[in-house]
């Protein structure tokens, strides 16, 4: 059987879940990906069966399925350094108080792990934040000693979290990604370590964040695969001329003087076909989620030309020997 190709919601949070659901359904997708922040409230989800029947209802009108949530916003209020960019991200009323908004994100990220199990979703996608994201560069000059208390701070403030986790049964997949604690091959190594290797804490693969750094999509996948549980199609294409720089320039998205952008799946420089040769030998059976970001595409022509690529590579290994039949007898 093949994986479900799904669609992550949160470039749709401005549609109800009945027009998320029709457009997906539209396009052809087998189910969704639900953001936290748009089509579902977790905290009704943890607490009202009848609520969650509802959104189930919703779903089954058009024969899509919730394969897992998605509460990347919240997660980054958790462990992120406040800055006025966060306020978005909650409650308005909470807007400039740092440690009402980490208190507000710990609640909401337990009731993403509960509403996951009221919904029958296996795995819950985010972000986690970060102490030391701003310090990348290490000028003024970051110590060894800050980079160190940055990764017990995220086992301090997630280890409660991931306690109710494993109490209903799901996994946090983290999206390595620019901004995170873990953003790149070494991060992400090091991250998994101060956890001790925590079986809740794993990976959301998304390609699109490794290309445009230098990293082979493919052997991060290849190297970190017992840990991935879920997996994003999101392309990225790099486009240094000489001009354009690697960190953006702080230009819009989508502006080709950009030295990377994000693309619409087939249309960008990641290498899908590598990257389902090591899912299949790995025997991952989850969800290929569709993340559509590409500011130079309408969304609905995008998001359905990125169903129909996903369907076309989403082929399964053979299961017999391609040189069996070169024998006489």
């Amino acid at each position: 059987m093949a994986r479900p190709v799904t669609i992550f919601t949160g470039q749709w949070a401005d549609m109800s879940l009945e027009e998320i659901c029709k457009t997906a359904s539209e396009m052809g997708y087998d189910g969704l990906e639900i953001a936290t922040w748009g089509q579902i409230n977790c905290h009704k989800a943890a607490n009202d069966p009848a609520y969650v029947e509802e959104v189930k209802a919703t779903l089954e009108k058009y024969n899509l399925k919730c394969t897992a949530l998605g509460a990347h916003l919240p997660g980054q209020c958790v462990g992120d350094l406040w800055d006025p960019r966060l306020d978005g991200f909650a409650p308005s009323e909470l807007a400039g108080q740092p440690e009402k908004i980490r208190a507000w994100a710990i609640e909401e990220m337990k009731d993403a792990a509960r509403a996951a199990k009221a919904m029958g979703c296996e795995v819950v996608t985010g972000f986690m934040g970060s102490a030391v994201w701003k310090y990348w560069y290490s000028f003024p000059q970051t110590s060894e000693e800050m980079i160190e208390n940055a990764y017990k701070e995220q086992v301090e403030l997630w280890t409660p979290i991931f306690d109710v986790f494993d109490e209903c049964g799901v996994k946090f997949a983290l999206e390595i990604h620019p901004t995170e604690i873990a953003f790149d091959y070494w991060t992400t190594k090091r991250l998994l370590e101060a956890f001790d290797y925590r079986p809740t804490l794993g990976i959301n693969f998304d390609p699109s964040h490794l290309i445009w750094q230098g990293i082979n999509p493919t052997l991060f996948l290849q190297d970190f695969i017992d840990r991935v549980y879920h997996v994003h199609i999101k392309d990225a294409f790099v486009n240094l001329d000489g001009r354009n720089g690697i960190l953006g320039s702080h230009l819009t998205f989508g502006d080709m003087k950009r030295g990377w952008n994000f693309a619409s799946p087939g249309h960008g420089d990641v290498d899908f076909d590598k990257i389902i040769r090591v899912l299949n030998a790995a025997n991952y059976q989850g969800p290929l989620s569709v993340e559509w970001e590409d500011s130079g595409m309408e969304r609905v022509y995008g998001g359905t030309e990125a169903c129909e690529f996903v369907k076309s590579i989403n082929f399964q290994p053979s299961d017999i020997a391609f040189d069996d039949a070169l024998k006489s007898e």
